[in-house]
């Protein structure tokens, strides 16, 4: 570390004057660290160079949410300094005026996390970030991706660990507290040069998003990565305008379940940007002899700095504090249990067996019996377990799961069955891809070793159809196979139940029933947005289809997914419904009075910010452009995904632009108000081609089989004029359409 970064520890008892000038020290330090290295900047670089994190669309994101700056040059960026300067006070008060020195003091600290946040952006510049092992600024992509994860449940918070803990082994206990309790932990920082990045990596303990251990930095500055990253939550999820410092802070205290684990000691910087974590409502568990704050009005709870010496109670205890829900689910087998490992990978090397994929016969079955055709909780097991497996070796699989209860009915099935998935996903050491017979699984030497078998699938299954999906499902029992024979002898049995399956939905219209769902779940994040799921178009998010949320709401009648009856037809080429509209607007809390369920440009659905892709209107095209999440690059609607998204998102209902699911692109209902497929002029290559057959197969029904080719990707064109120029080249349908606009 360097600069402020590198000041002493301070691990003796220490009182809240010692701590309050810390805090308003470290808050100097910070701007004078900044200043001097702005200075060197602009006069190396020119005050007109460009100072941007990467894949943002809120350029230096806590200086633009609490601020309202759009900082873009060296220039814009010594406003942030001059702003820091007047939030910190001279002199720090005696003891007795603490009351009063409050305020004082969380200004400071977001002097500290405004200049701080700065010098990052600056180092960036120089290539000093992100730092080796990092992955440095979360990117606007990222934040999406871990939206979702926070809306339904898979993440029930976020810890910030800064320090280091007393050794590797307590670090490695701590980190796996709080993976069992589906919480998000990002780690980093040090205490006099040892960072708990080390202990862990020391430990043997396997890090990375899809364990939901990810490291932000090795320095005390770097831990504003992970504060820039809240505050863009506000601003694309909760739809609030960047400068509303009050509405920012808000969202931040009592939305986003975060909280600060501070390890093994504390500088004047560290105090100082805890200070900023206070004042964005994100509380501070510490192992440290500090002084507890306990004030209401700052964080959620009137917590704000608490003390838990003992490694074995602080997540306990940090919980408690920031009032976090979790639900763990007690599932009988030798390996720890969490959403925290469901995109862990098993590589090669550390694989013991594997089935299904390219290498074997494999797939996975869900079906409904009758109550007295299935034994609950029965697991059997037909063939070899992994003790009579070679090392490395691939085998057939089957799971058959057969579930019963009088709410069951064969419409859910699919949806169970997709949740296999998921479920043996949450057991450290197993890998699961894909569904039904196309599933590739693989158990580690870790997990072999610590006595996990394949009949453990069962107990997975098992307890965890019980526990979510207790309101529709009374009894369970998996059957699990693992001979040749006995796969390929049931396989024909479920391929056929498949491909009916697909029928059954793929003739499924939005014109065939008198009810669609709602799905509200984002609304803790984006208060006044509503999705409105039908069979032909499915949520933004791409998760939840018009069955999913049925289902949905048979297990949780009170949830977020609720029947709407459509009601009397106002427009039936636009989308409109007596019956939508009102429950929009009420569920909306009077925020969107109209929703027009096939247009782009008139009334169209709002949007969370969870949306897997963006439609967006090209004017000069006459049509639209979709880009996905996934692609970074530049677009002819001359915007990026992220600054698409941060006008299309936080609830807003935005003419000429879309928050859609991917598959919603194939869908006959698709902007068919304003033209549908035929409007589509351009998207990236990648999402082109994973949509291929679907798009394809949707052109010849409109009786263009060539339009798929004159749909224009990003080695054709990525500007405006460009594309135009391609359109007419390939005779594109679009440009002979009505004006959209």
């Amino acid at each position: 570390m360097k600069g402020a970064s590198s000041m002493a520890s301070v691990t003796q008892q220490i009182t809240v004057k010692t701590v309050a000038g810390l805090m308003v020290s470290g808050a100097k330090k910070a701007i004078v660290e900044t200043e001097n290295y702005l200075s060197k900047a602009i006069k190396e670089k020119g005050e007109a160079a460009r100072l941007a994190f990467p894949e943002t669309a809120f350029y230096l994101p806590l200086s633009n949410g609490l601020l309202g700056l759009e900082t873009k040059t060296l220039s814009d960026a010594k406003k942030i300094v001059e702003t820091a300067k007047t939030l910190v006070i001279k002199d720090v008060p005696a003891e007795e005026k603490w009351a009063t020195f409050l305020k004082d003091a969380l200004n400071a600290g977001v002097a500290a996390i405004l200049t701080e946040e700065l010098l990052l952006a600056l180092r960036y510049i120089y290539a000093e970030e992100p730092q080796e092992g990092c992955p440095g600024f979360f990117s606007d992509t990222l934040l999406r991706a871990l939206g979702i994860q926070l809306v339904d449940g898979r993440i029930s918070g976020i810890a910030v660990i800064l320090g280091k803990a007393p050794d590797k082994n307590a670090a490695v206990a701590i980190v796996r507290d709080l993976q069992k309790r589906n919480i998000l932990t990002l780690i980093g920082g040090n205490c006099d040069g040892v960072s708990i990045i080390d202990q862990l990596k020391e430990g043997g303990l396997a890090m990375g998003l899809e364990s939901y251990v990810v490291p932000f930095g090795r320095d005390t500055t770097s831990v504003v990565y992970v504060l820039n990253f809240a505050i863009r939550a506000a601003l694309t999820f909760g739809g609030i305008k960047a400068g509303n410092t009050a509405a920012c802070v808000d969202y931040l205290k009592n939305r986003v379940p975060a909280f600060v684990l501070l390890l093994g000691g504390v500088d004047e910087l560290k105090a100082a940007i805890g200070a900023g974590a206070l004042a964005a409502g994100v509380p501070i568990i510490t192992d440290l002899d500090l002084p507890e704050v306990r004030v209401g009005g700052v964080c959620a709870h009137e917590e704000c700095v608490v003390v838990e010496k003992d490694p074995k109670r602080i997540v306990q205890k940090a919980i408690e504090a920031r009032g976090i829900k979790v639900k763990v689910t007690q599932v009988p087998i030798p390996v720890p249990f969490s959403a925290a490992f469901e995109g862990e990978r098993v590589r090669k090397e550390n694989m013991s067996v594997q089935f299904g994929g390219k290498y074997s016969t494999a797939f996975e079955y869900l079906r409904m019996k009758k109550m007295n055709e299935v034994e609950d909780g029965k697991i059997t097991l037909t063939g070899p377990d992994v003790d009579d497996m070679q090392e490395g070796s691939s085998h057939p699989l089957a799971i058959v799961v057969d579930v019963a209860g009088r709410k069951m009915l064969s419409d859910f099935e699919p949806i169970l069955e997709r949740q296999i998935h998921k479920f043996l996903n949450y057991a450290m050491g197993v890998f699961h891809m894909g569904q039904r017979d196309m599933n590739w699984m693989r158990i580690s030497k870790d997990a072999r070793k610590a006595g996990f078998k394949i009949r453990h699938f069962g107990d997975i299954l098992i307890a965890k159809l019980k526990d979510e999906y207790g309101a529709i499902v009374d009894k369970v029992q998996v059957a699990i196979y693992t001979n040749e024979k006995d796969v390929k002898a049931l396989l024909p049995e479920a391929r056929k139940v498949f491909a009916s399956r697909d029928e059954r939905l793929a003739g499924m219209t939005d014109e065939s029933v008198d009810t669609f769902y709602s799905c509200t779940l984002c609304q803790s994040f984006a208060p006044d947005h509503v999705c409105v799921v039908s069979p032909e178009r499915l949520g933004l998010c791409g998760a939840y289809s018009w069955l999913d949320a049925k289902a949905a709401h048979e297990i949780t009648p009170t949830g977020g997914n609720q029947p709407i009856k459509k009601g009397k037809v106002l427009d039936d080429v636009r989308g409109l419904w007596e019956g939508i509209n009102e429950f929009v607007f009420n569920a909306s809390h009077q925020h969107t009075s109209q929703m027009s369920a096939y247009s782009l440009m008139d009334s169209p659905m709002t949007s969370c910010g969870c949306f897997e892709c963006i439609v967006a209107i090209v004017p000069e095209a006459n049509g639209v452009m979709i880009v996905n999440r996934e692609y970074s690059g530049e677009t002819p609607a001359g915007m990026k995904f992220t600054t698409l998204a941060s006008s299309v998102g936080g609830g807003n209902q935005t003419p000429g632009f879309l928050g859609v699911g991917r598959l919603y692109i194939a869908s006959k209902k698709f902007i068919s108000a304003d033209g549908g497929l035929k409007r589509v002029v351009w998207m990236p290559k990648e999402l082109k081609e994973a949509l291929s057959d679907k798009l394809k197969a949707r052109c010849k029904e409109l009786g263009m089989p060539d339009l798929f080719d004159k749909i224009a990707d990003e080695t054709v064109v990525t500007d405006a004029a460009g594309l135009v120029e391609y359109l007419q080249k390939v005779d594109h349908p679009a440009l002979k359409m009505a004006p959209l606009m």
